[in-house]
């Protein structure tokens, strides 16, 4: 009988744990207390699932792991971050293989979902698993299944995306591929090694990372040459293999985070990993350019005040969606403030009550420029029907960075 446990109930682990829980005894385990009391009295702090879909599972939220000792699965859902030198902070998943150390037992299974580079399951979480004197594949096994979690969407769910999934053995394979066809519909790819399944991942948001950078370095070039880019994107689409990117501030906690782990692991092996770098830093180097680019504007536009007042519309990392991990709207905000511009930000989805500074109501005030960082419906619907110029000044600049709008109903766009 398969009792499972989900250590990390995060964006990723709390809908992990609402599928399995419609099907087997589950546990969802964290640290944080606060954050189980408030999932026990049936509320998502992640605004990603409903307390309905929570009602129609059968999880024991708890922040005592002692509780889930009877579990034969474990399954990792932790945070895998970068720390202030952009290296790979592997300390949460750590934690949680030590605390799981004193308590597995022989038969059980534990799956790691977090983003790692190649190599991380089976050479820094086994040794810490065997610490407890059980031996990998002779007392427990380990899988790895990288989850792929998109936050905000409302169409590609867990249950509708293809998961990866890989075992120390054979046995541990067919055990963890069983497991998670019982929930994803989609169906799982089978992967010939562990280090297989953590290289697939890495690998999905490095591709994004370096396509993005590339049509970034485009924006900078036709910037200067004159040309908008977004003309050229549309132009270059009608060709029936081109792949059409967007540039823009590339911010989240996959995209902008997971490239760094196999830089890692690449230097730790003696192979550069020049594009992979070089991407990363024109990637951080968007909002510099944006804050150029509009100075530039005001300069064009003779807006003459000493210190003119801004308006970011959109805070969080991505369009309609609350989550606000890395986003480097932060980043354009801190230049901007620096430069002596009087900033204001707004954001109808960002958690205003942690984030200081961000509004959820538009106050009245007139403002020398506006930059559409985010593309909220809420700031389409304004821009589209003409109700935004009310918040602007005679003299102005309307800069979109999300390429959601027309060419000739703004200044300037990326």
């Amino acid at each position: 009988m398969k009792k499972i446990c989900i250590l990390g109930l995060g964006y990723v682990g709390l809908p992990l744990a609402v599928a399995f829980g419609r099907q087997y005894a589950t546990f969802g385990f964290d640290i944080n207390s606060k954050r189980v009391d408030e999932l026990n009295k049936g509320f998502d702090i992640t605004d990603e699932l409903t307390q309905t879909d929570l009602a129609q599972a059968t999880v024991s939220f708890t922040s005592n792991l002692h509780e889930c000792r009877d579990c034969n699965i474990f399954i990792v859902t932790v945070p895998t971050p970068i720390n202030e030198n952009k290296e790979p902070d592997l300390q949460p998943l750590e934690v949680v293989s030590a605390l799981l150390q004193g308590i597995i037992k022989a038969g059980d299974i534990i799956i790691y979902e977090s983003t790692v580079y190649p190599g991380v399951t089976e050479e820094v979480c086994v040794p810490i698993l065997e610490k407890s004197g059980l031996r990998l594949n002779h007392d427990f096994y380990v899988g790895y299944s990288p989850e792929r979690i998109n936050p905000g969407d409302k169409v590609n769910k867990l249950e509708t995306i293809k998961k990866v999934v890989s075992g120390s053995n054979q046995f541990a394979l067919e055990r963890v591929a069983e497991l998670y066809e019982s929930i994803i519909t989609a169906g799982v790819h089978r992967a010939s090694s562990i280090k297989v399944a953590e290289a697939s991942k890495v690998t999905e948001n490095i591709q994004r990372d370096v396509n993005i950078a590339l049509v970034n370095e485009l924006a900078m070039i036709f910037d200067s040459l004159g040309i908008d880019t977004g003309s050229v994107m549309e132009a270059a689409d009608t060709k029936w293999n081109f792949v059409r990117y967007h540039p823009g501030l590339v911010g989240g906690h996959c995209i902008s985070v997971d490239p760094y782990y196999l830089v890692r692991k690449a230097a730790a092996v003696g192979v550069p990993s020049r594009i992979i770098s070089e991407a990363r830093i024109i990637n951080e180097s968007m909002a510099g350019f944006v804050r150029d680019k509009l100075f530039r504007l005001i300069i064009t536009k003779n807006i003459t005040s000493s210190s003119p007042s801004v308006l970011l519309l959109g805070y969080t990392f991505k369009a309609n969606c609350p989550d606000t991990r890395n986003t480097k709207v932060q980043q354009l905000w801190e230049l901007l403030d620096a430069a002596g511009l009087r900033v204001s930000v707004h954001d109808p989805f960002a958690d205003t009550i942690n984030v200081r500074g961000v509004k959820s109501d538009f106050d009245g005030r007139k403002y020398d420029a506006i930059i559409l960082a985010v593309a909220h419906n809420e700031y389409t619907t304004l821009l589209k029907d003409g109700s935004i110029h009310h918040m602007l000044k005679d003299k102005h600049v309307l800069f979109d960075l999300t390429g959601t709008l027309p060419r000739e109903t703004v200044d300037a766009r990326l």
